[in-house]
């Protein structure tokens, strides 16, 4: 079972020569509209990826990627319990965008949990099991070793079992090709 997660992030001197530029643990992040869901925030840029850049500081704002940046996180995703979030809707909403900005624009308002982004996500489940659903109606039952990946595709992650879930994610800001297509 992972009980923590940490991170390393290795650089380039001036000279070439490789470096650890930041290494320790990742705290979680938790805002209340998620009861229990953990969010590791590991690395992230708003531009596209370049060798030696230098800073060993991740971008997580706005959360989602917008065009060629990207986004490393795990996310640890309780069992459903069918008890939701606790509070005024009007602060939750606030705490999740002041924690994750950008990130309830990506919901679905008339469906729980739903939500497609403009990025390229691809994840892996290292512990437990989740659900994704889509929707076509699909509902595939995910366990550790699968991987997925999404293409902006509209979807929603769900715990039924007793356990929680630990998923690791790469987002990729893309452009919309159903939108330059129209």
């Amino acid at each position: 079972m992972i009980h923590a997660i940490s991170r390393l992030v290795a650089g380039c001197r001036s000279d070439g020569t490789s470096v650890v530029e930041a290494n320790g643990p990742v705290a979680p992040v938790t805002v209340g509209a998620l009861p229990g869901v953990e969010f590791y925030q590991v690395w992230g840029r708003n531009e596209a990826p370049a060798i030696g850049d230098g800073g060993a500081e991740a971008a997580f704002v706005p959360y989602f990627p917008e065009v060629d940046g990207t986004r490393f996180v795990i996310l640890r995703w309780p069992p459903e319990t069918g008890r939701g979030p606790q509070g005024d809707p009007g602060l939750l909403s606030a705490e999740v965008e002041e924690v994750f900005p950008g990130l309830l624009k990506a919901l679905a308002p008339d469906e729980k949990g739903y939500h497609a982004t403009d990025t390229v996500d691809m994840s892996i489940i290292l512990e437990g099991e989740l659900w994704l659903r889509l929707e076509d109606g699909s509902e595939t039952r995910l366990t550790p070793g699968d991987c997925v990946v999404l293409r902006g595709n509209r979807h929603a992650w769900s715990n039924r079992s007793a356990e929680p879930a630990v998923m690791a994610c790469v987002f990729v800001g893309a452009r919309d090709a159903l939108q330059q297509a129209g």
